[in-house]
């Protein structure tokens, strides 16, 4: 069973980008064949839900990050393969007859182009078929390999030599065999070589960037621990440690503007989404009851093609999280800058309303941001489930500093002004420009 998320909670976090770049996906992305490229973009897309099945594959991708393994193939050798498998057209199988003296006569003159890429596929699935035999042993826990490298009609390819010239009738007959009668179990062994192409992939951003493996806990336990985490995209990162508890399942996250509350958040999102798929995490240690989904409100757009402002476009965002929230599924939700489209009043009223709301919802976990650290105040009085946070700003003389280091409280720091009065935008206003008069 797959996670819920949707399009807006992929965004946030940067899973897929929209032009490329350093978005999640290509951080693991170091698949050698397409067909890699195109699985891992699968698993993206459906992070899971179970503790066994994440466990279970968070533990094979560990045990080939323990060892350095070489993919022991040719990207064009698949390339070549995948679109000959996908031509089953009978009409274009080789046969005995095709082996006319005009036929030979266009292959002496380079014309007969159809054979000759009949040819190149034929051995680059021998190619494969072969380096699998040796490569057994590596993928042999992914599926079993073993079982089809053992089919009859296979044999004779595994023992050939591919620096002779074949004939017209071996190609002939391997065609027929690989085309036709093997079709199904040769796709059956590209799919578990496209795993392993990911998983190798996967080990290797592990193993060079020091990821951890984290361990999925039974969505009832309602916990997670995170220890040293961080935004995989930065250079220079400030770790983190954070904990949910059934008493604590909302973190209230504070800190002034431009103290890193998004980019904190942002962290989070995407580590709790690649532990949910089973892959590594950018943190030092790493439990988490599983959810049934995750949903994040981070960066927001107004949706002006319906005419909506951006406070209405964060209503309705609420809206859609709520609908789901009264499924009674086990979800992990961001919501950052609550209402940050609307004045203060409003903003402060909402944002008490709606984390009393969530506060209920005690089979969830919830972090959510304000600025409004009134807010914070009245939540203290009226729920004992918020574990309140914040990122702290220190000044040097009248410059802020922004540490990144989560403490424990609500901050009061708000230095808005100070970095208007730093970068000079009063004295550019107020400034007056001479004018000379001309005579």
């Amino acid at each position: 069973m797959s996670l819920m998320t949707d399009k807006q909670t992929l965004n946030d976090l940067n899973i897929f980008g929209k032009g490329g770049g350093d978005t999640v996906y290509t951080i693991f992305n170091r698949t050698f064949t397409r067909g890699g490229s195109e699985l891992l973009e699968e698993m993206f897309r459906n992070p899971l839900s179970d503790e066994h099945t994440i466990n279970a594959r968070s533990t094979i991708i560990r045990s080939f990050s323990e060892q350095e393994i070489s993919f022991p193939y040719e990207s064009e050798w698949f390339d070549a393969a995948e679109q000959y498998l996908e031509n089953t057209d009978e009409r274009t199988r080789l046969t005995e007859t095709d082996n006319t003296l005009s036929r030979k006569f266009n292959h002496l003159i380079a014309a007969d182009t159809e054979y000759k890429a009949i040819e190149k596929s034929v051995l680059s699935l021998i190619h494969i078929l072969q380096s699998t035999r040796a490569f057994a042993a590596t993928i042999r826990q992914l599926a079993d390999v073993d079982e089809l490298l053992r089919i009859e009609e296979l044999q004779p390819l595994l023992q050939e030599s591919t620096k002779q010239k074949f004939s017209f009738a071996r190609i002939a007959e391997y065609d027929k065999v690989l085309r036709f009668r093997q079709r199904e179990n040769i796709k059956k062994l590209l799919g578990h070589i496209y795993l392993a192409d990911v998983y190798l992939s996967v080990a290797r951003t592990a193993r060079e960037r020091k990821f951890t493996f984290p361990v999925a806990l039974p969505r009832a336990a309602q916990t997670m621990v995170l220890e040293d985490f961080y935004h995989p995209s930065l250079t220079k990162p400030v770790v983190n440690s954070l904990s949910v508890s059934p008493q604590s399942n909302i973190i209230f996250l504070t800190g002034a503007n431009m103290a890193g509350k998004s980019t904190f958040m942002k962290a989070l999102g995407i580590t709790m989404y690649l532990a949910q798929m089973g892959f590594p995490v950018p943190a030092s240690k790493m439990e988490f009851a599983v959810r049934d989904g995750i949903y994040t409100t981070i960066n927001l757009p107004d949706n002006l093609h319906i005419g909506a402002s951006h406070f209405y476009a964060e209503v309705l965002r609420i809206k859609t999280i709520a609908r789901e929230l009264s499924r009674d599924k086990y979800l992990f939700v961001i919501f950052d800058e609550l209402f940050r489209g609307t004045n203060v009043k409003d903003a402060y009223e909402a944002t008490i309303a709606i984390t009393s709301a969530i506060a209920r919802r005690q089979n969830c976990m919830f972090i959510v941001s304000t600025h409004i650290i009134e807010a914070g105040d009245v939540l203290k009085e009226k729920c004992d489930n918020i574990n309140f946070v914040y990122l702290p700003t220190l000044m040097d003389g009248n410059k802020p500093v922004y540490t990144h280091k989560l403490a424990s409280g609500i901050t009061s720091d708000r230095h808005g002004m100070v970095i208007i009065k730093n970068e000079g935008i009063l004295d550019i206003l107020t400034r007056r420009r001479s004018i000379k008069k001309t005579t």
